[in-house]
């Protein structure tokens, strides 16, 4: 099929899911009580195919397991170079002697994990999944079989799901286990804290500074890869929180197109705007990741008769010439708004120009409609009134179970239905003049932000491009087309083999930061202002 013809049928198919989330359907997605039977919701992995990675390992990740990415390893417990108890052990350790300063973790799976290690050393090469022995992160809002799963609320303090989400169950099924469960904000509203608003999770690129920002709500996710507490992990974004705290944190987060992930049995926090994906160290990684989690789940309608899912890892796969150089996989039109970076000049121009040398690139100006700050800020409070709907039971009986995050809940329930109806006007004609605009001189677009994305449930990618003066890492969001997470990858991947941002790792906290940092460090506390004016 042309590429041209695919694209004007994933429009099409993308127009139609859009207008029925609107109309009603996500309301199947609510958190259920039982989930469907694992059988019903994993892909059929074929062992001979799925482990095919052209991956080259480096030093490294020979000499260190935990500084492996999930390729690498895949790679090497393939090869009888590494054993799933090594890596397992390796992360565990420091966990041990590094998450009392990084908080990364709501509850660390320690004997279950090392068990499932156990398992997956004895399990028959023929019978070795893609994610065969790889330790993960999950995000405290995704239901986890016998696991307490939290989202970091009071609402869920006592809340232990006797089935696995769809997206954790593909992951079990493609061999992978869980390390832990990854702090959140509160509800997935604000960076992770408290539910009284105390920041918990820091960014792993200063450890001993808790003021610096982390990203979103998927903050822990990204703090355990990034500070080599797990080979990889997943998050959930509805206003940037797999894209930041991927930018914030070095790391590779991808948000796929809505429906490609499904969420079934993840704690909502908006039904038109809840997305799934993997908080990776790289392009490759993230790839692998969402090869696995992509697909359609009869439990989320919005899963349902979509294009089906291209080879993400072929995508994220570099393509070098004869000649030796790095070369996109597709000509490649990106298009470069004038506030992108606007602040950050030099770093603008060498990311720019590094890309542009890239064969196959090509750069494009474009420009926003007028109304553009009016579409994506001011009718952007309509998710408040989205997130409130499955919780009205707890703002009657018991507000103060929201902590420090009440407020924007509060906000909701006084958006009328009129209003409501007004935003999805808007949001229809943002997603003309995207589609329709920006993206018809454009094949993929440089944000300058993920929340109109985010409004639209188009795909996004964010990857590490630099530091800035103090060293914490400067990331781009890169915007795609409708089901055209390939594409994004293809970007990420040929950018990701001319330079080494990604490949740099923070520096472990010193053992006296590590030791003391709970008692002589004081833990900034949002206030519930800030958290409203932060809220996802």
């Amino acid at each position: 099929m042309s590429s041209p013809l695919k694209r004007s049928i994933n429009r099409r198919i993308f127009l139609a899911s859009s207008a029925a989330l609107t109309g009603g359907i996500a309301l199947q997605t609510a958190t259920p009580a039982h989930a469907a039977p694992v059988a019903d919701r994993v892909p059929n992995l074929d062992p001979a195919s799925d482990l095919d990675l052209a991956v080259d390992v480096r030093q490294a990740a020979r000499d260190d397991p935990s500084e492996a990415t999930l390729a690498e390893a895949a790679v090497l417990i393939r090869r009888g170079k590494l054993k799933a108890t090594e890596l397992t052990e390796a992360y565990l350790e420091r966990i041990e002697r590094y998450d009392g300063t990084y908080q990364a973790y709501a509850e660390v799976t320690a004997k279950d994990a090392r068990a499932a290690a156990r398992r997956a050393d004895r399990t028959p090469a023929g019978k070795r999944r893609l994610l065969h022995g790889i330790p993960l992160c999950i995000k405290d809002n995704y239901f986890t079989a016998g696991v307490p799963t939290r989202c970091n609320s009071l609402i869920f303090e006592d809340f232990v799901p006797d089935a696995d989400a769809t997206a954790v169950a593909r992951l079990k099924s493609a061999g992978a286990f869980m390390l832990g469960k990854g702090q959140m904000g509160p509800l997935a509203t604000t960076r992770a804290t408290k539910p009284n608003g105390t920041v918990t999770t820091v960014n792993a690129w200063t450890p001993d500074d808790p003021s610096v920002d982390p990203g979103g709500s998927s903050t822990g996710p990204a703090c355990a890869v990034a500070g080599r507490l797990a080979s990889s992990s997943i998050g959930t974004q509805t206003g940037g929180s797999i894209v930041l705290p991927s930018n914030q944190q070095n790391l590779t987060g991808l948000k796929p197109t809505m429906g490609r992930v499904s969420i079934h049995g993840v704690i909502p926090l908006s039904f038109t705007r809840d997305h799934a994906g993997p908080l990776a160290r790289d392009a490759m990684d993230a790839a692998i990741m969402l090869q696995v989690l992509a697909g359609p789940d009869a439990q989320d309608p919005r899963t349902l008769g979509l294009p089906a899912v291209p080879d993400l890892i072929r995508a994220a796969t570099p393509v070098v010439a004869r000649d030796g150089k790095v070369r996109l996989r597709r000509a490649t039109r990106i298009g470069v708004p004038a506030d992108f970076l606007s602040a950050q000049r030099e770093l603008r121009t060498a990311f720019l120009t590094r890309l542009d040398a890239i064969p196959g690139v090509t750069l494009v100006d474009i420009a926003y409609p007028d109304d553009w700050a009016l579409l994506t800020g001011t009718f952007n409070a309509a998710r408040l009134a989205e997130r409130t709907e499955p919780f009205r039971h707890w703002l009657r009986t018991d507000p103060t179970k929201f902590g420090v995050s009440l407020l924007s809940w509060l906000q909701g329930l006084m958006l009328s239905g009129d209003e409501w109806i007004t935003a999805q006007r808007a949001k229809n004609h943002l997603l003309r003049e995207v589609l329709d605009g920006i993206l018809t001189t454009s094949d993929v677009v440089l944000q300058t932000g993920p929340v109109p994305f985010d409004i639209l449930g188009l795909p996004e990618i964010g990857f590490p491009i630099g530091f800035d003066g103090d060293g914490v890492p400067v990331g781009a969001i890169l915007g795609g087309q409708p089901y055209e997470e390939d594409r994004l990858l293809e970007v990420t991947a040929a950018y990701q083999a001319v330079t080494d941002w990604h490949t740099r790792r923070p520096a472990d906290p010193t053992p006296a930061t590590a030791r003391s940092f709970g008692a002589t460090t004081a833990r900034p506390r949002l206030s519930a202002e800030e958290a409203a004016e932060a809220s996802a």
